[in-house]
């Protein structure tokens, strides 16, 4: 087991470099390496010689006690590197004066690849550290120093996974070592550091959060400002990755969550937020976070004073509808409100040239809208040329051409973010072989698209996408991504070789765990049972995710015993959930009983842009600010993009209930 940490299993790691980088690196640093270099080949051929030198050294010798007092003293790499040449020139023919000598060269040019680091000399550093493996591949201690100089070295070269295999290659030792000796090897603050810098740089923040709150645990000298940095840093979770971070439970993570909890819900009413912040103090007295309550206390989160606001909508034309209920929405939120004055403007009838005048006699201070894509794109043509325009704006979709100004924020309602969502929550629940059933038009490849992308960032590995047509090509499809039609080729084949017709069903493939299903509600009508009934009952059921678009509400008022078990994300409007205005929704169902599931998500939208108004400016100002809104919790990212966690539900035989994916 020793030699699973020798240099030879390890060196591919950190030398995965093509011939032509090597020797860029090492012409930066010929003259030490060929020094290095003899001072190792004599070192190893000492050691392998089965015949003691009987020649007597033609110069005085160094006591060996005096040679490892220096070894403390000296302060730089090139400092170590001479006085290991030194105790290398004179090797002893006693046994153990020999191994103490080795030793000591050992500690000395371990400790010269550190200090090359610390000079961010990184490909002296690492070319040392692991010539230097040879010498201590018995020594967990001292190879555990090597591995993270060689993860911090080639982090640095900008090898990240390299870096990362060198750090799994430490934890390893430590297990090994706490797991089969007496050692005491532990995981240590340099380690932890380095796993977050190295898992950021990969873009796995989660993992790299869980990594730096060890490491803040383990660092005895952590300053006010740390605490605050990592503050910044947690504060910018969406709800869905606080639930990630939780799970991994990292040191102080309680406190973290009550504190984070409190900040979304609160954070927008300074009166609240205080009894909260207090209330917090209370349960954790001993936290870290108690030195920053007093920072939190004073961040000036005020809200926007608002009188007049233009709303840019569609009310006539092909897009009315969609203009209309996002109208009643609006209306909804606005309830008669005295305090301000709301002004409806017809995207289809302004002129937009003369928009900037009409805005002027209206008094506006703030707009939401426009809706339509193309809209926005003229909308953020004329307000970025006309300073007169620049007025706090909530669009209500993504441009694609302009970047967002300081005072314009946009509400995406992507459905590419809901994948990310799903991936990420998914790839947490352990399943080794999941495929992607996705319908062919071009919202649900943008979803296919996404999900994978996240599944393989999260994972590692790359998940299957079956693609499925409309109509009879959909079995096809679906048959050809459970293999049925190669299960029924291999009956068809035993019975044409048995006189006696057996009696068999088709198997579906094993090696599947999950389905994550994209299409409308109407295609997974379709789908989920016929997943279902091609499942072999000798398997294991598979359990079928979905995207929002498989759930509608218009349609589940038919049987929807087809969909049990089916699992969703879902915005809190369109399911029964605790964050959902039940008195509101009884009056919309009221008042338009058969409106359709996309204008209801546009009636929501409508809802949650007049109340985010007001939180807009406190959301720049303290980013743990959160809306609990009916299309979901929104937060404000760096992009002035408001984006959303949604929530999760799953058919049962005669309802659909709100369900926690913990």
């Amino acid at each position: 087991m020793h030699g699973f940490f020798h240099l030879s299993q390890t060196n591919f790691l950190a030398f995965n470099l093509t011939k032509i980088t090597l020797i860029k690196l090492f012409r930066q640093t010929y003259a030490n390496i060929i020094l290095i270099t003899l001072l190792l080949m004599t070192v190893f051929i000492s050691a392998c010689g089965t015949q003691p030198s009987t020649k007597k050294p033609t110069t005085p010798k160094t006591p060996i006690k005096t040679i490892i007092k220096k070894v403390i003293v000296t302060q730089t790499a090139e400092e170590k590197l001479a006085l290991a040449q030194t105790l290398n020139s004179q090797v002893d023919t006693a046994e153990q004066t020999s191994v103490q000598q080795q030793t000591a060269i050992t500690i000395l040019l371990v400790e010269a690849s550190e200090l090359f680091l610390q000079q961010k000399n990184f490909p002296k550093a690492l070319w040392l550290a692991n010539k230097t493996s040879k010498l201590a591949s018995q020594n967990h201690q001292i190879t555990y120093r090597l591995l993270l100089v060689k993860a911090s070295s080639l982090h640095a070269l900008n090898y990240h996974q390299q870096a990362y295999q060198q750090l799994q290659l430490a934890n390893q030792l430590v297990s090994y070592t706490n797991n089969n000796t007496t050692g005491t090897l532990k995981l240590t603050l340099n380690y932890y550091q380095t796993l977050s810098d190295v898992l950021t740089a990969q873009g796995k923040l989660i993992l790299a959060l869980n990594a730096e709150l060890n490491a803040f645990a383990l660092n005895q000298n952590a300053t006010n400002e740390d605490i605050i940095a990592l503050w910044h840093r947690l504060e910018t979770l969406s709800q869905w990755q606080v639930i990630q971070l939780v799970k991994r439970k990292p040191p102080f993570i309680d406190g973290w969550k009550e504190l984070l909890n409190y900040s979304h819900r609160f954070g927008a009413n300074t009166q609240s937020y205080l009894r909260y912040l207090s209330l917090w103090q209370q349960h954790n007295p001993t936290h870290p976070a108690m030195s920053i309550i007093e920072y939190l206390q004073t961040v000036n989160s005020t809200k926007s004073n608002i009188e007049n606001i233009a709303i840019l909508l569609p009310l006539s034309g092909s897009q009315k509808n969609a203009g209309l209920a996002l109208q009643q929405g609006i209306l909804a939120a606005y309830n008669n409100n005295a305090a301000s004055n709301i002004h409806f403007i017809d995207t289809n009838k302004i002129v937009w040239k003369n928009i900037t005048e009409h805005f002027s006699s209206l008094n506006i201070d703030h707009i939401i809208g426009p809706l339509l894509k193309s809209n926005v794109e003229t909308f953020l043509n004329i307000s970025n040329q006309q300073v007169t325009l620049q007025i706090p704006t909530l669009l209500l979709n993504l441009p694609t051409q302009h970047p967002l100004a300081s005072y314009q924020t946009a509400l995406s309602m992507r459905p590419e973010d809901e994948a990310v969502q799903a991936a990420a929550t998914l790839s947490q629940r352990a399943f080794n072989k999941p495929i992607l059933l996705s319908h062919k038009d071009r919202v649900s490849k943008r979803i296919a698209i996404a999900f994978s992308q996240q599944w393989q960032l999260s994972t590692g590995n790359a998940v299957e996408i079956v693609y499925f047509n409309e109509g009879k090509q959909m079995q096809v499809n679906l048959k050809e991504s459970l293999d049925i039609n190669d299960s029924q080729t291999r009956i068809k084949q035993l019975n044409a070789r048995l006189k006696h017709i057996i009696k068999s069903e088709p198997r579906n493939r094993r090696d599947i765990d999950m389905i994550y299903l994209i299409g409308t509600a109407a295609q997974t009508r379709l789908i989920k049972p016929y997943i279902d009934v091609n499942t072999s009952p000798f398997a294991d059921i598979i359990p079928v995710y979905a995207s929002s678009r498989s759930h509608s509400n218009f349609n589940d008022k038919n049987n929807t015993n087809d969909l049990r078990g089916l699992t969703f994300t879902q915005m809190p409007w369109l399911l029964d959930s605790k964050q959902k205005n039940k008195h509101l929704a009884k009056l919309s169902n009221k008042l338009w009983p058969k409106r359709t599931d996309s204008l209801s998500k546009i009636f929501a939208m409508g809802f949650d842009s007049y109340n985010l108004l007001g939180k807009i400016s406190q959301m720049k100002d303290a980013p743990y600010i959160r809306h609990f809104g009916q299309t979901g919790v929104l937060q404000l990212n760096n992009k002035n993009i408001l984006t959303r966690s949604l929530i999760w539900g799953q058919y049962h035989s005669d309802k659909v209930k709100q369900i926690v994916m913990d």
